[in-house]
């Protein structure tokens, strides 16, 4: 299973339980519990005792949940029929989240992870929503696997990339991007947040795993150039905004200093035309 993703697992859940909460995911702990006989470290709780590393990521998490909870809503209401979660680990939005009668979400990652999470979410969630799991890797040929589960690239598209640009040299932030743009239709959405390194992220991350130290690889150097290269109208937010909004703030460790370029950023692109 994806271990990384049982972090932010972890972290969802820790911010359920909170008096006030960003995000409610219900299905946190069953996976949680469901993982615990492995012994990871990601499965460790996030308080004061905990690895810094989450620390600094626990309001990261629940304020880029929560803006891409709302774009959903946002792109869905406004008649977007299909929303694509690229590498979704153990994200549960396709499960936790209301979806209008006719849309139809799809989450792709590795098998090994859609395994263990769709048959934890399975013995507490009935059908509902119409929701595909496609088994593919990014790193191959994803649009392929995507089509044959019933996607349809005529269909205004929302796609979400959460956790995922960062952990992408910026070649492949580029690759993925131009196939997501060749399978969009004009109207079409996509919706990322994206992390700048420091040396005092990555000291945080050391501490935590040497595979978590290596998970970032750079993505994208400007988030808007990125997304304007490939035809996509950007707006880029500094997450430390969305998170005053909601009184809680991000560590300067990896938001940047109040003098400094912001190193933590909420990015929506929209489709005007096809490339």
């Amino acid at each position: 299973m994806g271990a990384t993703a049982l972090g932010v697992t972890r972290l969802r859940a820790i911010e359920s339980n909170r008096a006030s909460p960003l995000v409610v995911d219900p299905y946190a702990e069953r996976i949680l519990e469901a993982a615990a006989s492995a012994g990871s470290a990601w499965t460790a709780g996030s308080g004061s005792g905990a690895p810094r590393f989450f620390q600094l990521m626990r309001d990261q998490v629940a304020v880029r949940t929560r803006f891409i909870d709302d774009t959903i809503a946002h792109a869905v209401g406004d008649g977007i029929a299909q929303v694509v979660v690229l590498g979704c680990g153990m994200d549960t939005r396709s499960y936790r989240l209301s979806w209008p009668a006719g849309v139809h979400v799809f989450d792709l990652d590795l098998p090994e992870v859609l395994a263990f999470r769709d048959e934890v979410l399975a013995r507490f969630v009935g059908s509902g929503s119409r929701r595909t799991s496609v088994a593919a890797d990014l790193r191959e040929d994803w649009p392929r696997s995507l089509v044959a589960a019933g996607f349809d690239p005529t269909v205004r598209t929302l796609w979400v990339c959460e956790g995922l640009l960062y952990a992408l040299p910026a070649g492949a932030a580029d690759e993925l991007l131009a196939e997501i743009t060749r399978l969009s239709s004009p109207g079409s959405s996509v919706v990322a947040d994206h992390i700048v390194d420091s040396p005092a992220f990555a000291a945080a991350r050391e501490e935590v795993s040497p595979e978590l130290l290596e998970l970032w690889q750079g993505g994208p150097a400007h988030v808007d150039t990125w997304l304007s290269r490939h035809g996509w109208e950007p707006e880029v937010r500094d997450l430390r905004d969305e998170a005053v909004r909601y009184g809680r703030e991000i560590p300067e460790e990896i938001a940047g200093g109040q003098d400094e370029a912001p190193r933590t950023l909420l990015a929506v692109g929209q489709l005007a035309s096809t490339n």
